[in-house]
């Protein structure tokens, strides 16, 4: 009985919560709600005047709608999502589900037209734009969006990273800076500020800040695949190497940092250790066709002929672009008659474009210049020994079959 009445008066309280809201905000929405919990008052009311025993599945009915619901939604309330926003933004994820954007758009615009404050709204009609590749609009309503909330980080990376694609990398470079003043631990400003940094050929700055970042992210792949990349432009391939090496750890099953390796040793002349590298790369499919052809190459430099063919024949597979790439290089001029010709089923991959960004397609050409202008000259004397060599076979071949035609 006295659980009844206890029940009973705090249901009424909520209920005139409610329904002083709904004055005040003057929106109907909440007239759902307050049906609600006037049926479950209405339904505990009666039981208890008539005395009637309710079934545990209607008495839990009755606390939901009449004391759980409300309560719940003045917590959301708290938080700074209205009733009307939380019901837009259902409505929003079913449109968008269904594949109803131009809906869900209508949606946030009514939404907006009669709460043109409301962070949520703001937030989801960006995240459309941005869909839509309507960049300028999505940046603009993310930006009303942090004015009404100042402190939504997230909001600030998201105008910075839209910035950027728009190629208007100061901008994005102011938001990011103070955003790594309140949040320095932010990995993700601190990757796309060192990004910034590094299209802006500001090297130095940006291995600052990823140098930074690693301070709270030690075993962040991200921060030392950057540094290693950016060591890279900078020349100083050890440093390069250490940083790719930590990465390579980190995560085995990325190969990117496994290849740069497999590239700065071949630099270096180590090709042991090169030919180990890109023995690895062989598993992942994007850097597959270059890391066959290098592996040919690098047979050819060790005289393994027969290597070098079966790996120029799978590369070749794989890309067959990199027939007429190994048909202009001087050391495959022997073998090159032996390799099979690509036929026209096969496959025409462009790793660079498919695959890489663009950071990582200037790090990689990088180092391919520079081994084409270091590591040759680390090589000559191989290339000389092994030019003549093959151009004797090749003699040899000749005076073998003209002495077999003179009998």
């Amino acid at each position: 009985m006295w659980e009844r009445i206890i029940f009973n008066l705090l249901a009424f309280y909520l209920f005139l919560v409610i329904f002083v809201r709904m004055i005040k905000r003057n929106d109907t929405n909440y007239i759902y709600l307050l049906g609600l919990q006037a049926l479950g008052i209405l339904i505990s009311f009666i039981a208890l005047i008539f005395q009637v025993t309710l079934s545990t599945f209607i008495v839990i009915f009755t606390y939901i709608i009449s004391i759980f619901l409300p309560i719940v939604i003045l917590l959301i309330e708290r938080k700074g999502i209205f009733l009307s926003e939380l019901i837009c933004k259902i409505k929003v994820i079913i449109a968008k589900g269904t594949g109803k954007e131009e809906r869900a758009r209508k949606e946030l615009l009514t939404l907006l037209e009669k709460y043109p404050h409301s962070y949520l709204g703001h937030k989801l009609l960006a995240q459309i734009y941005e869909q839509e590749e309507k960049t300028q609009i999505a940046i603009e309503e993310y930006m009303r969006a942090v004015e009404i909330h100042p402190k939504e980080d997230a909001i600030y990376y998201k105008i910075a990273e839209l910035l950027h694609k728009e190629e208007k990398g100061e901008q994005a470079k102011e938001i990011l800076v103070e955003l790594l003043k309140r949040k320095p631990d932010d990995e993700k400003a601190s990757c796309l500020l060192g990004d910034i940094l590094y299209e802006n050929e500001q090297l130095k700055e940006a291995v600052n800040v990823y140098l930074e970042a690693l301070k709270y992210h030690p075993e962040s792949y991200n921060l030392y695949y950057n540094l290693g990349m950016v060591y890279t432009r900078l020349n100083d391939f050890q440093s390069a190497k250490e940083y790719y090496e930590k990465a390579a750890q980190l995560n085995s099953l990325l190969y990117q940092a496994k290849y740069s390796l497999a590239q700065i040793a071949l630099i270096y002349n180590e090709l042991e250790e090169s030919q180990e590298y890109f023995m690895e790369c062989i598993n992942g499919s994007f850097l597959e066709d270059l890391a066959y052809y290098t592996l040919a190459y690098i047979a050819m430099l060790k005289g393994e002929e027969e290597n070098a063919i079966e790996y120029l024949n799978v590369a070749i597979q794989e890309n067959e672009n990199l027939y007429e790439k190994a048909r202009k290089e001087p050391l495959f001029q022997y073998i090159i008659k032996k390799v099979d010709k690509p036929n026209k089923n096969g496959k025409q991959v462009n790793w660079r474009k498919q695959v890489l960004n663009k950071k990582e397609k200037q790090v990689l050409m990088h180092l391919q210049n520079t081994y084409e202008l270091v590591g040759n000259l680390n090589h000559n004397d191989i290339k000389a020994i092994r030019t003549i060599k093959l151009k004797r076979k090749e003699q040899q071949a000749k005076e073998k079959e003209q002495k077999e035609r003179e009998e």
